[in-house]
């Protein structure tokens, strides 16, 4: 394949992906070299670059973001907010971006945007379950890797700070019509937190008619919940409040749904 027919195919990429890649290191280096003086291509860190299209610049050309995200590590994959971003269900846009991955990653800052990668949670990496919820999405031709829906959901109430707070969490989530509820309840038991587990059925439970959530769903949450209260999040100066069922103290605007005030 000739390097512009890969450019077409590859408007983001590692070295590692160029055709070749096992043959002659000065080889590569030099066509890089030579497509980046040409204004073709343009690094953005060190093993990845991106494509500058016909008539653009390599200082104002479209990046997109997620295909970046993508590549900036091998075993990348997209999740919490950005994951719901991937899937059309975010609530808003944000400039900071999460990937999951197991290797040593700098963050990275693109023109305005932030990119981050996060180690997959330790329960599954000691379980081998890392790909658990793991999909395929393509992006201008390219596959990229996603957690889906059901994983997404336990995620970012597992991790709130990178889902955007609860606010956005909740209408974010409250814009799926469909889960595989089944699949939700047994990815948040793999992770094995019961606070996080706790808020799961917390969340379900509260869109029992909309979700057509099933008792036995609850039930296996249930059984694992916190044996003593447990706050919802860090707890902040705010006020929470206890839902028994669940042995959570909910922040008072989720348990409120304050924002829907401000609507």
């Amino acid at each position: 394949m000739r390097f512009e027919e890969f450019l077409a195919g590859h408007p983001v990429f590692r070295v590692d992906e160029l055709p070749g890649y096992g043959g002659n290191e000065w080889t590569r280096k030099a066509t890089l070299a030579y497509h980046s003086k040409r204004g073709h291509i343009f690094r953005v860190r060190r093993g990845l670059y991106a494509a500058v299209p016909r008539g653009a610049s390599a200082e104002t050309c479209p990046v997109d973001p997620y295909l970046l995200a993508s590549r900036l590590a091998p075993d990348a994959v997209l999740a919490y907010h950005t994951a719901l971003e991937v899937h059309g269900r975010a609530h808003s846009v944000f400039e900071r971006f999460s990937y999951l991955t197991g290797r040593d990653t700098r963050p990275l800052e693109f023109r305005s945007l932030r990119f981050k990668g996060v180690r997959p949670p330790a329960a599954l990496r000691r379980k081998r379950k890392q790909d658990f919820g793991v999909e395929n999405v393509d992006r201008s031709g390219l596959p990229v890797r996603v957690t889906g829906l059901e994983r997404t959901l336990v995620d970012v109430l597992d991790r709130p700070d990178l889902g955007g707070g609860w606010e956005e969490i909740w209408r974010s989530l409250e814009s799926v019509e469909f889960f595989d509820v089944e699949k939700v309840a047994r990815y948040a038991l793999l992770l094995g937190n019961a606070t996080t587990a706790a808020k799961t059925g917390y969340f379900l439970e509260g869109h029992r008619e909309e979700l057509m959530i099933e008792d036995v769903h609850l039930a296996k949450l249930r059984r694992v919940r916190p044996k003593s209260p447990h706050y919802m999040g860090r707890p902040n100066g705010g006020k929470g409040r206890f839902v028994s069922e669940w042995n959570l103290v909910v922040p008072e605007e989720v348990a409120e749904r304050s924002w829907e005030e401000t609507r």
